[in-house]
């Protein structure tokens, strides 16, 4: 992502916008000859920054003084770099062409988290757990069952950024506020030949399709809608982050922690868990530049004003890099994951009792008890064994209580304590949604997925 991001890629890529445009101009019988075209093919990454640098503190232009500094490095085609354009033919389309090798590279990462977060599933699709609402003690769920929540919600991000793929188009050649004047004029009037050469510029830089219209900028809009795409993975992200942070607080799993790893300066015991602290810094990074983004497309005058320009070349880049690296974390931390199964089951035991009541009851009136006053007795008792535990920090007593009531004489009230009668079918959606919904994706990208593996390795 950073390479996408560099000074070199940004500049090549301008180099190659006008070769495309001189080439184009040339196929179509424009003053541009051949030698001239292949003259600039031939330097397109050759780029002295320093020349340039020196160039654009005397013009105080970035784009002319790298149309200079090209001139200087292809003298027989410096008269016809730039024929026609203005600035937002390089800057906006080479910036388009980085946002779409940036959402593929974001799509590659985000198909890497899925599959492993769907083989952390299967592995503990029926593992019972507490279930929580509120943050309070709720219905059983399983490991397996909380992890497709998270893996879910990336499907859902993954849909978003091959929507934003598909739908990325191209500014093309579009002039100056973006009516084509200038290329009219070029072309004599000759309003297919403008509409052509846009055309095969576009072809030319790996697009199929241009935008309808413009001003001299594409619309910002675009941006918002990328950024917004961006915000959903680090939102998707930032929670499962914060899960795994509460259930490594209760001990019920843990991030990966290195043999050599410090938690702390002062407390020597401590196992913090920093990647996912890191993940949720950065995704929340990540979310607040989509208001940026919405701001900039809300202020934008008429055809264009230069206020996004200095805002964007800040807010486009770190947008992708935060989340390039949230989703590097995001792997890192599933695909070395620890499970306390002891501890899960352990915390599953002090609450169930409680949950099992609605089996405690059904157990009662079947031995012939009465519904409403079994109700009451298990009320009761519940509040006592709540008290027990919060009051005076004992266990829960409560099939203990229940037992030696008369009402319950005779009922197998501990039958009704196995974890896996309050499970319901989160196994089978485990599976289902594995088979459903993740697999479909690995077939997809299993391109990507075996790349992904050699990563893992370096």
């Amino acid at each position: 992502m950073s390479q996408i991001w560099s000074a070199q890629k940004k500049h090549s890529t301008w180099r190659r916008l006008w070769v495309a445009l001189a080439e184009s101009q040339h196929e179509m019988g424009l003053p541009v000859t051949r030698e001239q075209v292949e003259s600039l093919r031939s330097a397109i990454d050759d780029i002295d920054f320093e020349l340039a640098a020196k160039a654009e503190k005397d013009l105080r232009h970035d784009v002319m003084a790298h149309v200079h500094t090209y001139g200087e490095r292809c003298p027989d085609a410096k008269a016809i770099i730039h024929l026609g354009a203005t600035s937002c033919f390089v800057t906006d389309n080479s910036e388009l062409v980085m946002i779409r090798e940036s959402l593929e590279q974001v799509r590659k990462r985000l198909v890497a988290v899925i599959d492993q977060l769907a083989k952390f599933a299967a592995e503990y699709r029926d593992l019972p757990c507490l279930g929580f609402t509120h943050l309070q003690p709720a219905q059983p769920t399983t490991v397996g069952k909380r992890a497709t929540l998270w893996c879910y919600d990336l499907i859902l991000d993954l849909e978003e950024i091959e929507y934003r793929i598909e739908k990325l188009r191209f500014r093309g050649v579009k002039g100056t506020t973006g009516t084509q004047a200038t290329f009219l004029q070029l072309f004599k009037g000759d309003h297919e030949k403008v509409d052509e050469l846009d055309r095969r510029v576009t072809e030319k830089m790996g697009f199929k399709d241009r935008y309808a219209v413009t001003g001299q900028t594409y619309s910002r809009k675009v941006d918002a809608q990328v950024l917004s795409a961006l915000s959903g993975i680090g939102q998707s992200a930032h929670k499962a982050g914060n899960d795994v942070r509460i259930l490594q607080n209760r001990k019920e799993l843990e991030e990966p922690f290195e043999k050599n790893q410090i938690g702390s300066s002062a407390m020597a015991y401590k196992r913090n868990p920093m990647r996912s602290e890191r993940m949720c810094s950065l995704a929340r990074f990540a979310i607040s530049l989509t208001a940026n983004a919405e701001d900039t497309a809300a202020t934008q005058w008429m055809e264009r004003t230069l206020d996004d320009s200095a805002n964007r070349r800040l807010s486009l880049p770190q947008s992708f890099l935060a989340i390039d690296a949230v989703l590097i974390l995001y792997r890192n931390i599933v695909d070395g994951m620890v499970v306390y199964p002891k501890v899960i089951e352990k915390h599953l035991n002090e609450e169930l009792p409680f949950m099992a009541t609605e089996e405690f009851l059904m157990a009662g009136v079947e031995a012939g008890g009465d519904r409403q006053d079994l109700h009451e007795r298990i009320r009761v008792h519940s509040q006592a064994a709540g008290a027990e535990v919060k009051v005076r920090g004992g266990q829960n007593d409560l099939i203990e209580r229940l037992q030696k009531d008369p009402a319950f004489a005779g009922c197998d009230l501990a039958s009704a304590l196995d974890a896996r009668k309050y499970i319901g079918r989160a196994p089978e959606q485990v599976d289902a949604f594995i088979a459903e919904i993740v697999d479909p994706v690995r077939q997809r990208y299993q391109a990507d997925l075996d790349q992904s593996v050699e990563d893992l390795k370096v």
